[in-house]
């Protein structure tokens, strides 16, 4: 329990208080902490499983249905038992143990990646006979034949089959050249397989794949061009532009320096949003607490515009929180290893920007900010089991039915994704009345909306109206919406501590007198990653 009413004074008081709950519940036996390599288990089970060629072994194949068992076992376990000491690893924890069960449904349950998933890769040096010997079929599976002529095979020339090219070697991602083609699940040498799984396993949003969400944009025409020249039978696979697709940069300098750009205005932002954050209890979890005197007396002695100002604050963390993060990756791979490590994983359009413009919410509502301006990043896996369940019923996926069941699946388990990670953050949260409640309740208001909209539609009184007074209109019920909802999922997080954690390391406002007592240039003090030494060996690892 938390102590009483005058307590804590800063938020640095909670976080101790958190830290000091943290050791006591770890070493009575209450939970185990979470270390690496032990908490990884789970995903490393799926990836050696799936460097396992299984084409011609049915019963390995249907195996991956055993392999999504034990990681769903691996999950609870750890969810239930398993705790991190950082505010951000906490959640994080959930989360990501969430996400796996999620993820690992989508690409191994869902699907049989061995045969249902290609990728985009360059033709020479990539191809080799084995690849030369496999059939891709009018539906986008790989076949396995048996070549009884290999003699006819000239080991000096490169030779064109089912769209593949045939190299006399295997050559690393920098000495890759040509043209692109469609590269299914690759049998020789095995570090092309171990290439290609962990780029299926890290690769959430499709870019280069044949299983890209509608969400992300295609590859440029060059490349889209080369991929049907080079393969006679592509995988069913639309590279269809829709203008809910998000930016892809035309050069790889343009996406650095975009991302550059969001790290570092990101950073600020949130340097800004925690200063705030670190003066009002809300965000501590005191959320029936008014905040301190930084703020004017007009917001404080109003309950309106102070609920609006706490939920805008919380919308700014998670959304500058989640696009400095997202910028890293794009700046890692594309700029730090570059094409001379990565070949095509490097290039721009591999990293089409996460999130969509706000114009979307303006146009198409609560729809239009799910679907199309909020970050696509776990798109796929929330649709994959939907569709197989559409599919196995035989739905018209257009009809009501079907829309029901898209929306509760997918709100469904995000709100199942963020309830585990609330369940795993050291405060008092409530991942079903919070998180669950919340996702739950934007399946049926776009339900609603889609349905309301349709019946707008025909009377065509939307045809008579000025645009501006539509998207006004739009603006307005969107935001009137979250303002009831969105404290939901809001609260629980200031709740669960999730607020407390330390974005930066250094803060310049904090480090000029802004902050409260204790606070200063330096951040992170002991919330960094340290080695733990366990009774078992599995239990020692590093500790975030």
């Amino acid at each position: 329990m938390i102590p009483s009413n005058t307590w804590p004074h800063t938020h640095r008081d909670l976080v101790q208080h958190y830290y000091t709950k943290y050791e006591k519940s770890i070493a009575s036996g209450e939970f185990q902490p979470l270390v690496f390599p032990w908490a990884g288990l789970g995903a490393l089970v799926v990836i050696i499983y799936l460097l396992i060629p299984h084409q011609n072994r049915p019963w390995l194949r249907n195996a991956r249905y055993a392999v999504f068992a034990f990681n769903v076992a691996h999950s609870i376990y750890t969810v239930r038992y398993v705790r991190a000491k950082n505010m951000a690893s906490a959640l994080g924890l959930g989360l990501i143990t969430a996400w796996s069960v999620i993820w690992i449904l989508a690409i191994l349950a869902c699907h049989d990646p061995q045969k249902d998933f290609q990728r985009i890769e360059r033709m020479e040096g990539v191809f080799g006979k084995t690849e030369m010997n496999r059939d891709v079929g009018q539906d986008g599976r790989t076949n396995i034949r048996e070549d009884n002529d290999k003699k006819s095979i000239d080991p000096d020339q490169n030779h064109h089959s089912n769209g593949s090219l045939t190299a006399k070697e295997h050559l690393g991602p920098s000495k890759r050249h040509g043209e692109f083609a469609w590269q299914p699940y690759p049998l020789t040498p095995f570090i092309e397989r171990v290439d290609w799984v962990l780029d299926l396993f890290g690769n959430f949003r499709g870019a280069g794949w044949n299983w890209r969400t509608i969400a992300t944009s295609p590859p440029p025409k060059a490349v889209q061009e080369q991929l049907y020249r080079n393969s006679p039978h592509p995988p069913q696979h639309t590279f269809r532009q829709h203008a809910t697709q998000t930016t892809v940069h035309p050069t790889r300098r343009a996406l650095l320096v975009a991302n550059l750009r969001t790290l570092i205005t990101g950073y600020f932002m949130l340097d800004v949003l925690k200063t705030i954050i670190v003066h009002d209890p809300y965000f501590w979890g005191f959320v029936d607490r008014k905040p301190g005197p930084y703020l004017p007396s007009l917001v404080t002695e109003n309950a309106v515009l102070l609920h609006c100002f706490r939920l805008v604050i919380s919308q700014f963390a998670i959304k500058y929180a989640l696009q400095t993060v997202f910028s890293l990756g794009p700046l890692f791979f594309s700029g730090v290893l570059g094409p001379a490590l990565l070949g095509a994983r490097a290039e721009s359009w591999i990293y089409p920007e996460p999130w969509g413009a706000y114009r979307h919410v303006l146009d198409r509502g609560l729809a239009g900010w799910w679907s199309a301006w909020w970050h696509q990043t776990f798109r796929f896996a929330f649709e994959a089991p939907s569709r197989r369940i559409i599919e196995a019923m035989g739905m018209d996926v257009k009809a009501p039915g079907a829309k029901c069941i898209q929306l509760g699946v997918a709100f469904g388990l995000s709100g199942f994704l963020h309830a585990c990670g609330s369940y795993t953050c050291h405060g008092d949260t409530r991942p079903f009345l919070g998180p669950i409640r919340f996702f739950l309740l934007q399946a049926i208001a776009v339900f609603g909306e889609v349905v309301l909209t349709a019946t707008v539609h025909k009377t065509g009184i939307q045809n008579r109206l000025p645009r501006w007074l539509k998207r006004g209109f739009t603006f307005v019920y969107v935001h009137v919406w979250f303002y009831f909802t969105a404290d939901l999922l809001c609260a629980d997080f200031a709740r669960g501590g999730v607020w407390l954690f330390e974005p930066i390391p250094v803060s310049l406002l904090r480090g000029v007198g802004l902050g409260t007592q204790g606070d200063g240039w330096w951040c992170w003090g002991d919330s960094g990653v340290r080695w733990l030494s366990g009774e078992r060996w599995w239990m020692s690892g590093l500790a975030p």
